[in-house]
């Protein structure tokens, strides 16, 4: 609308943009964002989605982990954040800096009392992942890591509508009651037309820390087998270790602690696969 005051044609000032736009925006200046989701929980995906962070950012590129997880937000947690989030000169809010190449936003990080529960149905849900996209001031960045809750609700969902070039890495353990469930996941992406980008095995197998032997408490090759079924890539099988659970609770990374574990070599090994299929 426009009023004319002597001649003169004045404008008024253009509304601001909503938060579904700000979000749009926002994710023009991320080049690969990767939805990591599980079909059950207790599978070990944050830990997964946490990992592959770090593994990607020691490399060098920009991350950014979003955590969507609402009702149970591990994220800060492992990662040793503590306190609250800021904003910018901007009025944008400040992702929690992990190290210079990594900074996470999570609901855990707008709450004072981190013990509080979150009560809220699908329309809030959705409004506060458009707002963690698109009034976070995440810059430009390589890639976008979001941590899912497990299954296939509002959270998946939500990434799904908003993202439309979101990439699903699915994780799973070995077992068939595991990966019954991913398979739900598997068709919750195809039904949605989210791109499964891989799926990783995670738990697959323990070296006895007395005898050296392997022990696959979970079992071991289910995910892969599941990948080669189902015509999906797979990237890797991560072992168990009971350090990687001290390391999560204490906020402390594990890469960067045991660098010639394991796990340390089977994160590069999936880092190295995400490279080389974003090329």
């Amino acid at each position: 609308m426009k009023n004319v005051q002597k001649g003169i044609g004045i404008s008024e000032k253009p509304p601001e943009p909503g938060p579904d736009e700000m979000a749009r925006q926002s994710l023009k200046k991320i080049k690969n964002k990767f939805i990591v989701m599980s079909g059950k929980g207790g599978v070990g995906k944050t830990s997964v989605s946490v990992n592959i962070a770090i593994a990607l950012a020691n490399r060098g590129f920009k991350v950014g982990l979003m955590d969507v997880d609402v009702h149970g937000p591990d994220i800060p947690r492992m990662l040793g954040l503590k306190g609250m989030v800021t904003s910018s000169d901007t009025r944008k809010i400040l992702p929690m800096r992990f190290s210079e190449n990594l900074s996470a936003i999570s609901i855990e990080s707008l709450m004072p009392n981190k013990d509080d529960a979150i009560i809220w149905r699908g329309p809030v849900k959705h409004s506060a992942i458009s707002q963690f996209i698109g009034e976070v001031d995440w810059g430009d960045l390589d890639y976008m890591i979001i941590d899912a809750p497990p299954g296939t609700g509002d959270e998946p969902l939500t990434v799904a509508q908003l993202i439309k070039d979101a990439r699903a890495i699915i994780v799973t353990t070995p077992q068939e009651v595991a990966l019954a469930d991913v398979r739900k996941s598997i068709n919750f992406c195809r039904t949605v037309r989210m791109e499964i980008f891989g799926l990783i095995e995670n738990m697959s197998g323990y070296a006895c820390p007395h005898c050296g032997r392997a022990l696959d408490l979970f079992g071991t090759g289910g995910g892969e087998g599941t990948a080669t079924a189902t015509d999906i890539g797979f990237l890797g099988r991560i072992p168990f270790d009971p350090e990687m659970v001290k390391c999560s609770d204490t906020g402390v990374s594990f890469q960067d602690r045991y660098t010639d574990s394991p796990i340390t070599k089977a994160f590069a090994e999936i880092a190295d696969n995400i490279l080389k299929r974003c090329e």
